[in-house]
């Protein structure tokens, strides 16, 4: 059964993605030591203690009746409860109930969330992206109507961007919005994967709606975003009456079957005679597409922080079940009968694999948390420069920590159903949900495809290229730092993380002549690769950081051995990967004609 793992949670915010730095710099505000830790225990304590043991109910569905969602049982209650204890409002602005916490805390809290119950959690992600949509682009009525309610939790988000003919190409999309002549709208068409577009958490659900109006200019510089409520919202801020919208559908999935992922249908006259959603503009007409990624970038780095929550989940899970079954004579063993299995060389591969990613992707999307929060930090005290190294830093480790760490993800929960064996495969162990809920984070908020393309075209370019450059630099940093401490337990880990961070400095120079060159089909070959060998080695780096912590002598030496594990058994990996990168495309290329 899963437990949070408050205490390396709190090592890697402090001193791997530089939380402790930036408290004693004063660049968090009045944010203590003391304040974070017990922020993450009774996090960990409410994630361990309430949501994992109704997390299985979920497996049960979300059935749809009339237009009503019903979700697990005891899960509209959980909600409420955890909604209570202030968890939605952590990074909410204070002007509107919320209490300006940094992003850091938001994303190590919902590792927890999420490790107990990925598709409870899944609610409260899009709250928190819609507030983030409002917060910057919102009108002050908007702002005044729904933001304290929404980033309390008592109201409840949604994004609407899929259609059966638009999925991550918006250009075809159909959804249309109508002036209404009051400053409303009215918005017709049908939405597709909605994820909590109806349900029985909240008095409300505000959906935020991407829709184009009659004169748009064509592609997705015609796009606006729309606030439309579920309920209309009276001025006081009471509730009125019901919106013309409804859940048409709800779709049976892979995993994360306790998520209810909605057919959404705008502006059908089910509810009056009045067709047309009401709706608000967000922001400015034909410009919803800026707002929208408002919401999408943080909606990225918590799917990334998802697969975390996921692979350590099943690594825990794992590690329970080769402590307890016993299978075959271990090498060495000198005791009678069978050994428990985690005693078999090829099982302690495995879990250790598990855990040296879980923490590697950890350490990468807290630092991107961290990046944001030194961007917003250096934007309120004015330092220009300082904000634009640090919105350049978020900005690159975006893609990789929601690519990089979804896909570990899925690796992690495949290794956990190996290392169950049979059982892995049969359904009472648990070990199977996980593999299955952890399978759509590569795909939805961007494609981990989309974020490689993202990753190459628009973030390596940041500065001229001069950022990822000094980037590597950083880390080129850390991995010195290891060998000039000259200690035995690392091993071969400095010259291994020198080579691995040579791999990633060639393949992201010729992937940035590439760009430059105008060699977009080469360079997009190769991408994909480049992203996980980027990750690969950023995280391997991040993690002899945290072994070169002095944190006594036995916490030191299993960081610098899961470290070494690291290093000497899957950095390998990326020399392959940068062949892949740069020599690779041509073949690639050709061969699709193969592809019949």
């Amino acid at each position: 059964m899963y437990r949070a793992p408050v205490e390396d949670i709190a090592f890697t915010l402090k001193h791997v993605a530089g939380l402790q730095s930036a408290i004693d710099a004063g660049q968090l505000g009045d944010l203590s030591d003391d304040l974070v830790d017990a922020i993450l225990t009774e996090a960990g304590r409410f994630a361990s203690e309430e949501i994992v043991p109704l997390a299985e109910n979920g497996e049960k569905g979300t059935p749809l009746n009339d237009g009503v969602v019903t979700t697990p049982d005891g899960w509209s209650a959980l909600y409420k409860n955890w909604a209570a204890g202030g968890w939605n409002s952590l990074t909410g602005t204070p002007d509107y109930g919320g209490q300006g916490l940094p992003t850091m805390l938001s994303v190590a809290t919902n590792e927890m969330w999420n490790a107990s119950s990925m598709a409870f959690s899944l609610c409260s992600l899009l709250t928190m992206g819609a507030v983030e949509a409002l917060t910057s682009h919102a009108d002050e009525r908007l702002k005044q109507l729904y933001l304290e309610k929404l980033i309390s939790g008592e109201w409840t988000g949604t994004m609407n961007l899929t259609e059966p003919s638009a999925g991550s190409d918006l250009t075809a999309m159909k959804t249309r919005a109508e002036r209404a002549g009051d400053g409303s709208y009215k918005v017709f068409g049908q939405k597709i994967f909605i994820t909590y577009g109806e349900h029985d958490f909240a008095d409300n659900i505000v959906h935020l709606v991407l829709a184009r109006l009659p004169d748009a200019p064509a592609g997705t510089r015609g796009i606006s975003l729309f606030l439309v409520p579920k309920f209309l919202v009276n001025d006081d801020g009471s509730l009125g009456a019901r919106n013309d919208l409804f859940c048409n559908g709800v779709e049976h999935k892979l995993g994360i079957h306790g998520s209810p992922t909605c057919t959404m249908i705008y502006g059908d006259g089910k509810f009056g005679d009045d067709a047309g959603a009401v709706g608000w503009l967000i922001g400015e007409e034909n410009r919803g597409l800026a707002c929208m990624f408002t919401m999408m970038n943080n909606a990225r780095l918590n799917v990334g922080i998802q697969g975390v929550a996921v692979a350590d989940a099943a690594y825990q899970k794992a590690l329970e079940y080769a402590r307890d079954r016993t299978q075959g004579r271990a090498p060495g063993r000198q005791a009678e009968g069978m050994s428990p299995i985690i005693e078999h060389p090829d099982i302690q591969r495995n879990l250790l694999t598990m855990k040296s990613m879980v923490q590697a992707s950890r350490a990468i999307t807290y630092c991107c948390a961290h990046a944001a929060d030194m961007a917003d930090s250096a934007k309120e005290s004015g330092n220009e420069e300082a904000a634009r190294h640090w919105s350049e830093r978020a900005n690159l480790l975006t893609p990789i920590a929601k690519a990089f760490s979804t896909d570990i993800g899925v690796e992690a929960a495949s290794i956990g159903v190996q290392v169950h064996g049979g059982m892995g495969f049969i359904e009472e162990t648990g070990a199977a949900r996980l593999l299955r809920d952890a399978r759509i984070s590569p795909i939805y908020e961007g494609t981990n495809g989309i974020q490689a393309i993202d990753l190459v075209m628009r973030k390596l370019p940041q500065s001229g290229g001069e950022h990822v450059d000094g980037y590597i630099e950083e880390l080129r940093a850390i991995a010195a730092q290891v060998a000039q401490k000259n200690n035995p337990a690392f091993g071969t880990t400095a010259a291994k993380l020198e080579e691995a961070l040579s791999d990633l400095s060639q393949a992201t120079d010729w992937l940035k002549l590439a760009v430059q060159e105008g060699r977009a089909p080469q360079a997009l070959a190769g991408a994909t690769p480049y992203q996980h060998l980027f990750g690969l080695a950023a995280g391997a780096t991040y993690l002899a950081k945290g072994a070169l912590v002095e944190i006594g002598d036995d916490g030191e030496a299993n960081r610098i051995a899961l470290c070494r594990f690291c290093a000497e058994n899957l950095l390998g990996q990326t020399a392959a990967l940068r062949d892949a990168v740069m020599h690779g495309s041509e073949s690639l290329l050709d061969a699709a004609k193969a592809l019949n």
